[in-house]
């Protein structure tokens, strides 16, 4: 039996989310199943196409909702998880008991650990660390900025060669490495340990092109990377060069897209008042209330230095 993981790609909360669930479901449901894990990227133009679903049992994890009748999972915790109105009143109809929304967790791998041991009756306490870090690393609960540039720790090296590996090879070896190995046991193999000391020199660099990129105006901190191959780079390095910063906004292109990213500092000295999810909304974007994103098609930097100016401008207020 074929069972069908689509996952957030180049995310350590999508990654470690397939890695609990596809535990959780072979523990429980199927004893024995094959598994297959797709990354979803979020784009210009987000079409979920039939031969994704092409398992047994079909599962997103971390990702937005699809309709497609061979979807049998679902998990997400993104404010902006439906594509459109029509998918938001599919999931709302759905009878099946197996699709699951709730905005309050700042993980998905937190969501489901907590979900399956508690609508399930399943725990697996040799993951409960990698569920640990995952809540620390998407919800942003460091300590503070340093710990996350640092990289001391064995979740946030791993989160570097996550985010920063081409293609999506690497991160699936770490999924099905993340159900059974401690993470430290992951980042200590070779074969990461390859991927991870250049990238570990990009991060370096990307802290100086950044320092020297970005200006910070009224708490407002704005980059622009187009120029760059910084695809991938920590975002809360704009915290660690400016501490006093509350809102971060920047330009930056991938193989496959045009980004602009919106976030906000974990440690700002005051309070944070916009929702970022929702501004990102009004350009096609979307993501949580103190992180968001718009994905714009390849080369379409006009349109998206745009967007974030407008942005930039109304965080300064």
């Amino acid at each position: 039996m074929l069972a069908r993981i689509l996952y957030h790609d180049h995310c350590f909360d999508g990654a470690a989310s397939a890695a609990v669930f596809s535990r959780f479901l072979e523990e429980r449901f199927h004893p024995g199943a094959e598994f297959g894990f797709t990354g979803m990227a979020h784009k210009a133009t987000q079409i979920f196409e039939d031969h994704l679903f092409d398992g047994d049992v079909n599962a997103i994890v971390d990702f937005k909702y699809s309709p497609h009748p061979k979807l049998t999972w679902w998990f997400d915790h993104h404010q902006s998880a439906f594509l459109s109105p029509e998918d938001a009143e599919h999931f709302r109809r759905d009878t099946s008991g197996r699709k699951f929304l709730d905005t309050s967790f700042k993980s998905c791998t937190m969501f489901i650990a907590r979900l399956a041991r508690d609508k399930f009756g399943w725990h697996a306490p040799d993951l409960d660390d990698l569920v640990h870090w995952a809540d620390i690393v998407d919800g942003a609960q460091y300590r503070d900025a340093k710990e996350a540039v640092d990289l001391r720790a064995p979740a946030t090296q791993l989160t570097l060669v996550i985010e920063g590996a081409k293609g999506s090879g690497t991160v699936q070896n770490i999924i099905r490495r993340m159900r059974t190995a401690r993470l430290e046991e992951i980042i200590a193999d070779p074969e990461i340990q390859e991927q991870y000391m250049p990238l570990f020199d990009r991060h370096l660099r990307s802290m100086d092109v950044i320092g020297k990129q970005a200006r910070s105006d009224s708490g407002v901190v704005f980059f622009d990377l187009v120029e760059f191959d910084l695809e991938g780079y920590n975002k809360f390095i704009p915290y660690y060069l400016f501490p006093d910063s509350q809102y971060t906004v920047s330009v930056s292109n991938s193989s496959f897209r045009t980004k602009v990213s919106v976030g906000s500092n974990p440690w700002a000295p005051k309070p944070l008042t916009h929702n970022l999810a929702t501004i990102c909304e009004r350009y096609g974007g979307g993501g949580h209330p103190k992180v968001g994103a718009i994905s714009f098609p390849i080369g379409a930097v006009r349109q998206a230095r745009e967007a974030a100016m407008e942005i930039a401008a109304e965080l300064k207020t």
